[in-house]
């Protein structure tokens, strides 16, 4: 990885290109990230930066996080995150990476938290079928059904898709087009969508895949 940005999600919306085809889009503010601490190979043994986004208040910060900032003569940042890059050694602590850090066309991955849905069924958790509205089948015709046999192995496979909590987890979607980015408003215009609520925060990559 040589690139990586702090973003926050805005909402879709749709775009048009030069012959007329509309293509959906995630707007995402990504920046200005500042860089708070660089990992060097010689002293770390490896290679990463740590970026802040988003400015916050010290009655929001702990002690050893306001002497974290201090030390790199950042502002204070409400998060931070640490990315391993190849061209660590190439930036310095205080640089502010903005959006045009990536370019039109260019495929990214973007990392963000999916919307919580709660303690789900396994129709919607899972995408099963609906038991048969026939005699014999109810009271339930939305439970998870069969469990398999019953002397032996005398217990529930692991891994059998059952109810249980639905979303509220970290999920990379690869290889998605940069359509368009507006540096004035550290904006980019991914093609496609990301995980995560309007105003979540997500994470932008150069793909691994591209």
């Amino acid at each position: 990885m040589k690139k990586a940005l702090i973003g926050k999600k805005l909402g879709m919306t749709q775009i048009f290109t030069e012959n007329g085809a509309v293509i959906p889009v995630t707007l995402i503010e990504a920046g200005p990230c500042a860089v708070v601490q660089k990992k060097t190979m010689d002293k770390d043994g490896y290679s990463a930066l740590q970026l802040g986004f988003s400015d916050t208040t010290e009655r929001k910060v702990t002690n050893p996080v306001k002497g974290h900032f201090k030390k790199s003569g950042v502002t204070l940042k409400k998060h931070l995150k640490e990315f391993r890059v190849e061209n660590a050694e190439e930036a310095n602590v205080g640089d502010i990476l903005k959006a045009d850090l990536f370019a039109e066309g260019e495929s990214v991955d973007v990392t963000g938290v999916t919307k919580g849905r709660g303690y789900s069924g396994v129709i919607k958790r899972w995408g099963s079928h609906r038991l048969r509205m026939t005699h014999g089948t109810g009271p339930v015709h939305r439970q998870v059904g069969s469990m398999g046999a019953n002397s032996s192995p005398s217990r529930v496979f692991k891994n059998k898709k059952m109810a249980g909590q639905y979303g509220n987890e970290q999920v990379t979607v690869l290889n998605l087009k940069v359509a368009k980015i507006d540096v004035e408003k550290n904006i980019i215009a991914v093609r496609g969508a990301i995980p995560g609520a309007k105003n979540g925060i997500v994470f932008i990559r150069d793909s691994v895949k591209a």
